[in-house]
């Protein structure tokens, strides 16, 4: 029997690796795996906000708790802060209030959404817990580990505790009210604590809270004199419902920083196998990923 033997011109003798090369993806398919990447960016934000953030929260309470009582151990040299210009992210105040779900949370000096991230935040041209005058303290209330997620349960005659370097200091809860409400009195020789945070209504009202919630504490018993020397005024970004703007160079930085590392990765796929090239870049892009949603998060308003 007689085999036909094909025409050298009909042998495909071009090797593999380059007929491989010849069917990558077309335009179509870069702009599919763009939307693709941009999604999968939104979702590890999205996961970040409401869940990875309140990781990161907890591991800084867990620091400042060890700083803040190592500072009001009596034989330490250095006390906590008082009063006068305070280090934004200082820790500030030890905060406790049972049916708010607050159990030994460390208050940090300065409320905007950077400082905002490793706990709740006292707003620093207001006095300190304690102090004479009006105390007012700043909290997200869905990302960043939720600590002020519970103070809308709080009802009048609820006991807030706080202590800070002058000592510590009961607080009972006078009501809640919204914004463009009566504000309180502050009572003579005496003191007032406002916990602020935001909140909303529903699944789409815990995703993206559309209105500010006030919670007034009277102090018993008399207040503590504050020392001089408290800032008079604070930035925008410091005030209750604002974002940090100042964010926007490091958001454009560490993106642009996600788009080298991508195009690397894509470099190192296409001369090392899947599971080496992950080895190897997937960590990078997850840094990369996790210091651009933590620059992000700033873009938000500091009590969400």
């Amino acid at each position: 029997m007689v085999t036909g033997v094909l025409p050298a011109d009909s042998v495909d003798l071009t090797p593999a690796s380059v007929r491989k090369r010849a069917s990558m993806p077309g335009p179509l398919a870069v702009i599919f795996a763009s939307i693709v990447a941009a999604s999968a960016m939104a979702v590890f934000f999205g996961a970040f906000a409401y869940g990875l953030s309140g990781l990161q929260e907890q591991r800084s309470q867990a620091e400042l708790y060890a700083s803040f009582r190592g500072l009001l151990d009596p034989s330490s040299p250095i006390a906590p802060k008082i009063g006068g210009a305070i280090a934004p992210g200082s820790p500030v105040a030890l905060l406790n209030s049972p049916q708010a779900g607050l159990h030994n949370v460390i208050v940090v000096e300065g409320t905007s959404s950077g400082d905002l991230l490793d706990g709740p935040g006292h707003l620093r041209n207001s006095p300190l817990p304690g102090q004479d005058g009006e105390s007012i303290l700043m909290g997200t209330s869905e990302t960043a580990g939720q600590p002020f997620g519970g103070i809308t349960r709080l009802r009048k005659g609820d006991v807030i505790t706080v202590t800070t370097g002058q000592g510590g200091f009961r607080f009972v809860v006078e009501g809640q009210r919204l914004a463009g409400d009566q504000l309180p009195e502050i009572p003579s020789s005496g003191a007032l604590l406002t916990l602020v945070t935001a909140a909303g209504s529903g699944w789409l009202g815990r995703l993206a809270p559309n209105h500010l919630v006030y919670v007034d504490a009277k102090l018993i018993g008399k207040a503590v004199t504050a020392p001089p020397g408290r800032p008079m005024i604070v930035a925008p970004a410091d005030i209750q419902g604002h974002g940090d703007p100042a964010a926007w160079p490091f958001v454009v930085l560490w993106l642009q920083a996600l788009l080298v590392g991508s195009i690397v990765l894509v470099w190192l796929w296409s001369r090392w196998r899947l599971p080496r090239t992950w080895l190897v870049g997937g960590p990078v892009l997850l840094a990369i990923l996790w210091a651009l949603s933590t620059e992000a998060m700033r873009l938000l308003p500091n009590v969400y």
